[in-house]
């Protein structure tokens, strides 16, 4: 079983737990490592990403922990860095690269808050999805490049809100076409994708990020993989690993 996860958030940014009760969690539930990370901070976000003045007292208190916890479980300290974010960021342990917006006629939209942002995302697309989900993953093909991740956070989060209320054909062309050119340039970088469970533990989706099409995809370009849980509650700490651990 694998008994490490690195997307685990705390109240320092969403998370509902301290960092020392996800610790505490990780080590009940057998974990030999756990990375604890916030969200950069970014010019949109408000309520979930981390305040820059709280990045140092974040990350006191996660080294205090490492060395508290140190015979017991390997705790790392990482950031969810945003295409966007518009701070310089310290060096940490490892930096899992996300685009969580699209900046349409000078204003950002957020694709993972709301499902009334996609509306209005839509309405400066003259309703063309397809257009939209275009610019989302050229965002995404330069994740990488942009925050430096080790990394690829939830690859597909565009289509969060699809499945209980859908705005696009996920078999189209057109978004076929962007998603793997996305994944032919980030495959190139040699930084493995997040199998995400996170939506799946929130009741959004029925499969991970990214979805199994597009992991059988990302496999075939010869990518690479990593499990993370996106836990805003130590109790999805490792959510269905089990199961996606045999997949990998």
């Amino acid at each position: 079983m694998i008994r490490a996860d690195y997307h685990v958030h705390s109240y320092y940014c969403d998370g509902e737990n301290s960092p020392e009760e996800l610790v505490k969690t990780a080590i009940e539930k057998g974990m030999e490592e756990i990375g604890i990370l916030f969200h950069s901070p970014c010019p949109f976000g408000d309520g979930w990403a981390i305040k820059e003045v709280n990045i140092p007292t974040f990350i006191e208190e996660i080294t205090s922990l490492k060395e508290k916890y140190k015979d017991v479980i390997s705790i790392k300290i990482g950031v969810e860095a945003d295409y966007f974010t518009d701070v310089e960021l310290p060096p940490l342990d490892y930096v899992i690269g996300s685009v969580h917006a699209v900046y349409k006629n000078g204003k950002y939209y957020s694709v993972d808050d709301k499902r009334e942002e996609i509306d209005a995302l839509l309405e400066e697309y003259g309703g063309d999805p397809y257009a939209m989900l275009e610019d989302y993953f050229k965002l995404e093909a330069e994740v990488v490049k942009k925050t430096k991740a080790t990394i690829i956070g939830h690859f597909d989060v565009v289509s969060k809100w699809n499945k209980k209320a859908p705005f696009f054909d996920e078999d189209d062309e057109r978004y076929v076409k962007a998603w793997k050119s996305a994944v032919d340039r980030l495959v190139l970088e040699g930084v493995p994708f997040e199998i995400n469970t996170g939506a799946i533990g929130r009741g959004y989706r029925i499969e991970p990020y990214p979805s199994l099409k597009m992991i059988e995809y990302i496999k075939s370009k010869g990518g690479k993989f990593i499990l993370s849980s996106d836990s805003h509650k130590k109790e999805n700490l490792l959510f269905s690993f089990g199961e996606y651990e045999s997949l990998l």
